[in-house]
Order: C-alpha cells, then structure tokens, then sequence
C-alpha cells in the first residue's frame, strides 16, 4: 500500500522525538547511578575505576551514543526534506506564473479576433488571415491543457493499459508526418543505419507523447533559421538506443542535472527569461521509466545544441 509523501517526515519527526525522550530519562538515570563516582572525581582530580567499568553504565553510554547519532539523522532528513520542498514550492510557484501566462495570452488573443469580427466588417482575406491566428492559439490553448491532463495521467498511472507491438523507427517516421504542421520549417531525419525493425510492446498514447514532448523541446530552445533533428536508432547490447540531437541553443552543464525535475525551467533560477511549462521533459523521463528504460541529455555548451538519450531493455532475439 502506498503512504501520502507527507507522512514520512511525520513518522521521522515522532522517532526523532522519542529517541530524544528515551535518551534524557536513560541520562538522567545513568547520572543517579554513578553520581557518587563523580563526586569522587571531583574531590580527588582522578577517576573512580570502580564506577567507570561497571558493565552496564558502559551498556547506557553506548546506547545513548545510539540514539544520539539517530537523532542527527532524523534532523538532518527533515531538514533535507524541508528543503526540497521549498525547492518544489519555489518550482511550483514559477511554474504557475508562467503556466497563468501561457494560458491567459492565447484567450486574451482569441478575445482581441472576436471582437474585430464583431465590430468591423472585414475583406476575405483579412477574414482568414485573422481565422488562421485564431487557430493558432486555439492549437496553442489545447496543447497547454492537454500537458496538465497528461501529467495527472501518468502520475495517477490512469493511462491505458493497452499496449501494441509497433517498429518504433516506422513510427517515429508516421508521428512526424501526422504532426507536420506543428513542425513548421524545421529538418527532422529518421536515421537507421541497420535498416532494421526495432518492434516494442508500448503504449501508442505514451509514444506520442513521449516524442511530442522531445521534438517541441528541440523546437523551442532554438534559435537558429531552420531547427535539425536527427532521431538515430543504434542496437546496443541488450538495448535500444535512441538519440534526439539537435542543432539548438544548448546547455549549460550546470542545468542538465535539473533540467528533469518537475516544474523546472532553463533560465527560471537566475531570473532569465523562462521558457515552456517545466513538465515536458519530467513527463518523457517517467514514461521511459513505466518501460524500464532512462534518458539522458548531453550538450557541449551553450550554442552547441544538446543530445538527448532513451535507452530501453531490448531483447534482438524476440524480434
């Protein structure tokens, strides 16, 4: 059965208590017992042998020491704790600011072209010009959405159980078809250099938005005229290697280790501009995970565009 996360500082603060507790009475009672022994140190500038050795004071010292030491990890886990959960408070905070944002100028937008066609007679052309902007931010409106409901999906694990055998490289090729248009002028290149299938039982659901979430990412942290994409498939013992690389803004080294975290965004720790909602890459990490697989980023540097890994288990002799 899994606990609320809110219980276990609950239960490490109650065993740190009692620890302490247990260690005064254990003091207190061990000072009683050997308070004659002191009184004789303090008179005579030397030790009561006698009283020292004695087994069980011995026995208390140690478990005392015990406790002691259970103690310090108590408080240093709550406060370790605490502090993650200022980080996620702080995470949590930028990305509903930002979230709020991303929300509120696409119907902001939509309102402003209503209220034109309500009060202006328009020429065709500027009709579908003003159509075709609308949809944009209706696209852009329902992707926002669509992230938060994918979110509680997979962290509530409410998604399909169903899963299909699929050649991940043919679908791969058939998603960026599907989805050309949220791909304006960008180059995306399917490379197999095997020329194998690479077949996998996955959730078709999970794959789309796995991709969705990899290929927008490359997408948005670039600033060059025309956005590469190379997807390479490479068979690795027992693995399937995919690789995402990218001709975009980069990375900073000091980034990639959070770049993972839920809420997180490039640029939202030193007061750079932020940029996306900070769920897309956490939500490609945890569905690797559901099929026991990980990813990974690289980048050189800033400019030098990044490298994007999911390695899953892979079994040749099944395919």
């Amino acid at each position: 059965m899994n606990r609320p996360k809110w219980l276990y500082p609950i239960i490490t603060l109650v065993l740190s208590i009692g620890a302490l507790v247990t260690s005064l009475v254990l003091y207190i009672y061990w000072y009683l017992e050997v308070s004659d022994g002191l009184r004789s140190v303090v008179k005579r500038f030397k030790l009561d042998t006698r009283q020292v050795l004695e087994p069980q004071t011995w026995v208390v010292v140690m478990v005392l020491s015990i406790l002691v030491g259970i103690i310090m990890i108590c408080i240093f886990t709550i406060f370790v704790y605490n502090q993650k959960t200022l980080q996620l408070y702080r995470l949590q905070n930028n990305f509903i600011n930002n979230f709020t944002h991303e929300l509120k100028t696409p119907v902001t937008s939509l309102k402003l072209y209503l209220e034109t066609f309500l009060k202006h007679e328009l020429p065709r052309k500027d009709q579908l010009k003003y159509i075709n902007y609308m949809i944009q931010d209706a696209e852009r409106l329902t992707d926002n959405i669509n992230q938060i409901l994918n979110l509680a999906r997979i962290e509530s694990k409410n998604y399909s159980e169903e899963t299909v055998i699929m050649d991940l490289v043919e679908s791969t090729e058939e998603f960026i078809i599907h989805n050309e248009h949220l791909f304006r002028n960008s180059n995306i290149e399917v490379v197999n250099p095997t020329g194998r299938a690479f077949t996998y039982s996955m959730n078709a659901l999970l794959f789309d938005m796995f991709m969705m979430n990899l290929l927008t990412n490359a997408i948005k942290y670039n600033n060059s005229e025309k956005p590469v994409i190379n997807i390479e498939f490479k068979p690795l013992k027992y693995k399937l290697l995919i690789k995402f690389q990218d001709n975009g803004i980069g990375i900073e080294k000091s980034e990639i280790k959070n770049i993972f975290k839920k809420f997180y965004q490039v640029g939202s720790s030193d007061n750079r501009s932020a940029k996306g909602s900070g769920l897309g890459l956490y939500m490609a990490e945890n569905i690797a995970k559901i099929y026991k697989g990980r990813i990974k980023a690289e980048s050189k540097g800033i400019g030098k565009g990044s490298e994007f890994s999911l390695i899953l288990p892979y079994d040749p002799t099944l395919n």
